[in-house]
């Protein structure tokens, strides 16, 4: 079945393409066939460094281990972070290649990208038995259709079967999958060949009429019903759009091993990146992990982290605005626990010079650490590895400010004063041994009786998430039609739903 291939649209974007992608490429390996995720366009702010040092989008490492292969930058050859005031960083091939606007983007530099884009699209054609495209918000923005690299335009150059996802947990899912085949060009309908309704609660056959109205409407099946499942919001695509007062991935607190608890509060900063850090927290039994934006908030929490941000000046601005800056300060003076990760770890320094990000200049940092940062035009982008609390540790870096850290205990590439921990490293809190002496530390500063759960370990909770993604996919779509899809490609003959693109 060399090259097969199926792109996954959705009616809105976080009607479910990432998981239901993810959910594809696990049921697709445990067939024995060797697939691979691909987003020819993905726009987030929580990346991920490849083995080669490519920084690819978060969602699409996380679809690479459902599939059982390595990331690489094939898999993501474009990547926009947002930087605020309406502008992106553009990541092509894992590298930063320069800043630009909504419009300058998709005025024309977009489709100077369609090229690397098919070309990153043919290679692992080439290489896998199946390739799972993810499209990116709607294949019906017909505003954007002419300049697309990721939905429709993809799917036409490499003749992908489209298969439309919808979310009928926000209501109106029958009148989005109708509305997005009825926008689309002839060409572009020719191409959809089957809807996925996903989050749906309740009785299913109450769902079968709508199915069948939406059949003759269109011309085109619902290819399965995935029922609503808790705390399977893996590593999504956007941290801007997280609950500010929900748990982190719905997950369920289980009791903890010790007496008490570990509260964490997690300071959601503007721009907010990779706060998939504290999902290893999260996971661990007795720790409850909340996302916080006023100061006292942090009052009863035990450890409180400033995560990365893309605009580390902005976030200092908002931790003052917010009075969460004069907290921090007040927490380190009683020696209660804080961590700050990348832009966090940059926030709690001394000094920022900035005449990259914000080209702000000179400013004040909180004081928390002896660190004094400065932006350099090139990003770091690694995967280090090494060892802190007696524990090795590895992580990934993704970062334009270099510190150069003055004083304190070392603590990987940042350092700690008293209960204050500083570092660039993401990723870092998914080593068990290394999570648990550092929950240990904190516990203790923190003058709470908790204790770290044995046999925590994240890469198999981890694991087991894939795994029931395999499984929704497994026991609720057509997997035989969508299995014809990807061999065969779209069926011949389906009918034109009017009025088409205008």
């Amino acid at each position: 079945m060399r090259g097969g291939g199926l792109l996954v649209a959705g009616t809105t974007s976080d009607a479910g393409k990432s998981v239901v992608t993810a959910g594809i490429c696990r049921w697709l390996v445990r067939r024995g066939i060797k697939v691979a995720p691909f987003k020819g366009q993905n726009m987030s702010l929580n990346s991920f460094v490849t083995r080669e040092g490519a920084e690819i989008g978060r969602a699409q490492a996380m679809q690479a281990q459902a599939a059982r292969v390595e990331p690489t930058a094939l898999m993501n050859p474009v990547l926009l972070k947002p930087g605020g005031d309406r502008s992106s960083q553009v990541v092509l091939m894992g590298k930063p290649v320069g800043e630009m606007s909504a419009r300058g983007y998709h005025g024309g530099r977009q489709q100077t990208l369609f090229e690397p884009v098919m070309a990153c699209l043919e290679e692992l054609r080439g290489t896998y038995d199946a390739v799972i495209c993810e499209g990116a918000g709607s294949p019906a923005e017909i505003n954007l259709r002419r300049t697309d690299i990721v939905n429709m335009g993809i799917a036409r150059a490499a003749k992908l079967p489209v298969v439309v996802v919808g979310d009928i947990d926000r209501g109106g899912v029958f009148a989005q999958f109708f509305g997005t085949t009825a926008l689309l060009s002839p060409e572009d309908q020719s191409l959809v060949a089957g809807y996925l309704v996903n989050k749906f609660r309740g009785d299913v056959t109450l769902l079968e009429p709508g199915l069948d109205m939406l059949h003759g409407l269109t011309g085109r099946r619902a290819l399965g019903v995935l029922p609503y499942a808790h705390g399977l919001g893996i590593d999504e695509e956007d941290g801007l759009r997280v609950s500010l007062r929900g748990t982190v991935r719905e997950s369920v607190v289980a009791p903890p091993v010790g007496e008490d608890v570990l509260r964490v509060a997690v300071c959601a900063v503007p721009l907010m990146s990779n706060f998939t850090d504290v999902d290893a927290l999260a996971a661990e039994p007795g720790v409850v992990v909340r996302f916080v934006d006023r100061a006292e908030e942090l009052v009863d929490a035990d450890l409180v982290v400033v995560p990365g941000t893309r605009g580390t000046v902005k976030a200092l601005a908002w931790l003052r605005e917010r009075g969460l800056a004069d907290a921090l300060v007040r927490r380190a003076a009683e020696g209660r626990p804080v961590l700050g990760i990348c832009g966090g770890f940059q926030a709690l320094g001394e000094r920022i010079e900035d005449e990259v990000e914000s080209r702000a200049g000179v400013v004040d940092g909180i004081g928390l650490l002896p660190v004094r940062v400065r932006f350099g035009v090139e990003k770091t982008l690694a995967r280090p590895v090494g060892e802190a609390l007696g524990e090795r540790v590895e992580g990934y870096e993704i970062h334009h400010g270099v510190a150069d850290v003055l004083g304190g205990e070392p603590f990987l590439d940042g350092c700690r004063v008293g209960s204050v921990w500083g570092t660039h490293w993401h990723g870092s809190l998914e080593g068990d041994g290394f999570r648990r002496a550092f929950l240990r530390e904190v516990a203790t500063a923190a003058g709470r009786r908790f204790v770290p759960a044995p046999d925590t370990s994240f890469g198999t909770l981890r694991e087991e998430q894939l795994d029931r993604l395999g499984d929704l996919i497994e026991e609720h779509a057509d997997t035989d039609a969508l299995l014809r899809l990807i061999e065969e490609g779209a069926p011949s003959g389906l009918p034109f739903v009017p009025p088409g693109a205008p």
